[in-house]
């Protein structure tokens, strides 16, 4: 083989490994940006999960406050017509505490969203940690398929291309798979 057609061969080759390098990139751009956004919304979620228990918390807290006032009250002066009402109104407060359907702010209900909440941010926490595995991937693909340039070892391309495909598979159930 003659040098210009040598040359002429490498400077192909090069091509398509910076092609190679550039489609790697552009998936690592994907990858990252979708990964980004998934640890935002496992921030989200957190947030809204913590602000839900301490909701949950101050309710348990009156109630519980409200129950001890209830019956210190209620052996004192359960006779007098007076206590026996304000007693019937905390009983009906504790009760709410419990279950407010119709505000979804009783206790029960805030342990619910809550729960959906943790449940929510540990599905957005999977796919965030499935991207960040594929972006890995896609930066050692990129590092490798770099190496092949430099080193000319044919080998390291077809590795560094079958690593990006693998990542893509990774980064495609991170992205539509809970």
């Amino acid at each position: 083989m003659s040098d210009a057609s040598h040359e002429i061969q490498h400077h192909a080759n090069n091509k398509k490994i910076a092609l190679l390098i550039a489609v790697l990139a552009l998936f690592l751009a994907i990858s990252e940006t979708v990964g980004k956004s998934y640890q935002t919304e496992v921030l989200i979620s957190q947030m809204k999960s913590s602000d839900l228990w301490a909701f949950y918390q101050s309710k348990n807290i009156r109630q519980s406050t409200l129950k001890s006032s209830k019956e210190i009250v209620s052996l004192v002066g359960k006779d007098d017509p007076k206590t026996k009402s304000i007693l019937e109104n905390w009983q009906k407060d504790i009760t709410r505490y419990d279950s407010e359907p119709e505000t979804g702010d009783g206790k029960k209900e805030l342990m619910e969203k809550a729960k959906h909440s943790e449940e929510e941010r540990n599905v957005y926490l999977k796919k965030y940690h499935r991207l960040e595995i594929a972006s890995a991937l896609l930066q050692v693909a990129i590092v490798i398929a770099s190496a092949s340039v430099i080193t000319g070892i044919a080998g390291l391309f077809w590795l560094s291309g079958g690593i990006g495909i693998f990542s893509l598979f990774v980064m495609t159930f991170g992205i539509f798979f809970n």
